[in-house]
């Protein structure tokens, strides 16, 4: 049964479902398969990126399903080696060619490596947006000094900035600066799985009191902080689990209890540092 995601409306009037689903590391030759079963498990917001080598197949898995393409909001990112203007109309092409889409929802600087370049890229983002070939246009892993250089030469707020957000990185000031900005914060990696978050015994003790998984607890504290989630899987039944989290709300102290694991544990590169 397909479940009713809240969205969230972001500043420019576009609405994003809260929760989506995530295809980084999801091998080519799988994407469609996964993700046609994600859609059919219910998920409305898919998650690419021309790094990931897969967005052939997120096109392949949205025609397979015969899902109105309104009814699905896809996001994709641009290449690390692709900033600067002519590189990023260029890019933009061949991402909508793989994906085989007329126009994207959502189109994403993916790091901010080139510090001279990344607001060229922009204003080229800026473009692309004014053509009517996406709807709305954001960031992600950008720090509050890569935000306010956008904000200062070009007066544009993305609308979304995806970072590495969980428990074990909350990301308070970023976070605070996303919301005084009405800047969305979509969370990546929200499991940590690779910093074993889901095997924290508050984590599991809180998932046993309620009959619910670990992950399951996650993802909801996620939503209950406000953020958009795009947690990956390629296994059946946690790609259906994972979706199944609008039925249950955390109480304040757990939610407390899951923020208080904050350690500033990075899962991914940190943005100030990569590149």
């Amino acid at each position: 049964m397909t479940q009713a995601t809240p969205q969230v409306t972001l500043h420019d009037g576009v609405g994003i479902p809260q929760l989506g689903f995530g295809v980084w590391q999801v091998p080519p030759e799988q994407t469609a398969e996964v993700v046609l079963r994600a859609l059919q498990a219910g998920y409305r917001h898919i998650d690419t990126a021309a790094g990931y080598g897969n967005e052939a197949g997120v096109g392949d898995a949205l025609r397979a399903s015969q899902i109105p393409r309104e009814d699905v909001f896809i996001t994709t990112k641009l290449a690390n080696s692709e900033h600067g203007r002519d590189k990023t109309l260029a890019a933009f092409d061949a991402s909508m060619a793989k994906l085989g889409l007329d126009y994207l929802d959502l189109y994403l600087i993916h790091w901010p490596l080139q510090a001279d370049d990344y607001v060229e890229t922009w204003k080229a983002f800026e473009e692309i947006k004014a053509s009517g070939r996406v709807r709305t246009i954001g960031v992600s892993n950008f720090q509050k000094t890569h935000l306010r250089k956008l904000l200062d030469e070009t007066g544009t707020v993305p609308t979304v900035n995806q970072v590495e957000v969980h428990p074990y990185l909350v990301q308070e000031d970023l976070r605070s600066f996303h919301a005084e900005h009405g800047i969305a914060t979509e969370a990546w990696s929200p499991l940590a799985q690779r910093a074993g978050l889901v095997e924290d015994p508050v984590v599991t003790g809180i998932a046993e009191q309620l009959g619910r998984t670990p992950a399951q607890v996650v993802i909801r504290w996620h939503l209950q902080q406000g953020n958009v989630v795009i947690p990956k899987s390629v296994t059946p039944e946690r790609i259906v689990s994972n979706i199944d989290v609008f039925g249950f709300e955390l109480p304040p102290e757990q939610v407390d209890a899951l923020t208080g694991l904050d350690r500033a544990e990075r899962t991914g590169p940190d943005p100030d540092v990569l590149g």
